[in-house]
């Protein structure tokens, strides 16, 4: 994340925060469906795959981060 700028920091919070709705500090899969409701299933596994590094079913900010930078 250091080599991040500011603003573009300050977007990405403000895009995770819009998604995280619940306001847990972490994005689930319901959050991403309700966010991106076209968004096709097979995409949805391949983004479980590739960015929940933890696999706990959830996105936290770093892995967030990781996925969209």
């Amino acid at each position: 994340m250091a080599e991040l700028s500011g603003e573009r920091l300050a977007r990405l919070k403000s895009t995770f925060a819009s998604i995280d709705t619940d306001g847990d500090g972490y994005i689930s899969e319901i959050e991403l469906k309700s966010h991106f409701p076209d968004l096709p299933a097979e995409a949805l596994g391949a983004l479980s795959q590739e960015a929940d590094s933890d696999q706990d079913g959830r996105y936290s900010f770093e892995e967030f981060i990781r996925t969209v930078s």
